[in-house]
């Protein structure tokens, strides 16, 4: 009876192993999903500056861009701030030169 009760508590602790690794894996491809739904909406967001600066707005650009930045403020409120690529400005460029003589 040792031996069935082992394999038991082992069934038991491979299930809960499994439930918690497919939580984590739920909660990683949620935030896949909302980073992708930020990046669409900066593109959109990127678009609509363009045609505006480029001359080739519509009257509804200005309500658009007004409405992509506030769900990019409501994807902000509840994920954290958007990673837009940029260089953060706290940084400054090195002028060191690089390994390997060279300077770009």
């Amino acid at each position: 009876m040792a031996l069935v009760d082992k394999m038991k508590a082992q069934a038991a602790q491979l299930a809960q192993k499994a439930q918690e690794a497919g939580k984590a894996g739920q909660a990683k491809l949620e935030d896949v999903q909302a980073k992708r739904r930020a990046d669409g909406l900066l593109r959109d967001l990127g678009a609509a500056v363009y045609a505006q600066k480029n001359g080739t707005a519509t009257d509804a650009t200005a309500g658009e861009i007004d409405r992509l930045v506030g769900e990019l403020q409501a994807y902000e409120a509840a994920n954290g701030k958007v990673d837009d690529g940029a260089t953060p400005t706290d940084e400054t460029p090195s002028d060191e030169t690089p390994e390997g003589g060279f300077k770009l």
